[in-house]
């Protein structure tokens, strides 16, 4: 189907119904209007290598939307994505199910006033951008238990990547890790992390995305204990010694 942008989004439409996922026309266009300032904004930032118009529609929105595949997504949650770039997870999951109540958190400027025009120029509500490092406001007093649900499609060790997000969640809630492979290996190794950051592996999630053979797999933590008041640990610490 054309719509009144020119853009076949038939393909588009047709992957959200596999995801049993259903949008409105207007947020066919947010998205659309999301995709066109992604494009202009590169140019001058360093936002995405995947630019073609089929390829950001399938693997960074589908991809980000995907995560309905974990949890039911349709309910007033409290969402925080960590490491967000250009908005993926976060910005694509909050147009898709507005009831959503979104953080993005990213460590570079630029970035963030991306995601800032975004946001004003799709006129979204409940969304906020911060500018700063996991392991800074992960920290008591900051965002720490503040989220029923955290996100990252950073690319990071599972280890790490824990260490970075567990924090933000609130006992009893959620932490998904998207990933593109079986993690079988690297979730045995992280699993040390997880518990010692008051985790428990829930699930885990495999899935090829729809029409294609790109795989995908959601890593599904739950808190269950509250994280000791050492994590995360300095800046730059969880990358370079893992849990």
């Amino acid at each position: 189907m054309d719509n009144k942008k020119g853009y076949n989004t038939l393909q588009f439409e047709k992957d959200l119904k596999e995801l049993d996922v259903s949008l409105t026309e207007s947020q066919v266009d947010q998205f659309l209007i999301y995709y066109e300032m992604l494009i202009e904004w590169n140019q001058f930032i360093n936002l995405t290598a995947i630019t073609e118009y089929e390829d950001v529609m399938k693997k960074h929105f589908i991809d980000s939307i995907s995560l309905c595949k974990a949890m039911n997504l349709s309910k007033k949650i409290s969402c925080i994505d960590v490491g967000t770039g250009a908005g993926f997870p976060g910005l694509a999951l909050k147009i898709a199910f507005p009831e959503l109540q979104v953080t993005l958190l990213d460590s570079l400027n630029k970035r963030v006033h991306f995601l800032d025009a975004v946001i004003e120029k799709l006129s979204l509500s409940e969304i906020y951008t911060i500018h700063g490092r996991a392991e800074d406001f992960a920290k008591s007093g900051k965002l720490r238990d503040n989220f029923d649900l955290c996100v990252s499609r950073a690319v990071a060790n599972l280890s790490t990547l824990s260490e970075y997000c567990i924090p933000f969640v609130k006992k009893g809630g959620l932490f998904i890790s998207y990933k593109s492979e079986k993690i079988t290996e690297e979730m045995e190794s992280a699993k040390n992390a997880i518990s010692i950051l008051g985790g428990h592996v829930k699930n885990q999630v495999g899935f090829t995305l729809p029409d294609s053979d790109i795989y995908r797999n959601l890593f599904v933590v739950e808190k269950v204990a509250d994280t000791p008041k050492k994590y995360p640990r300095k800046a730059g610490l969880p990358a370079k010694e893992p849990l």
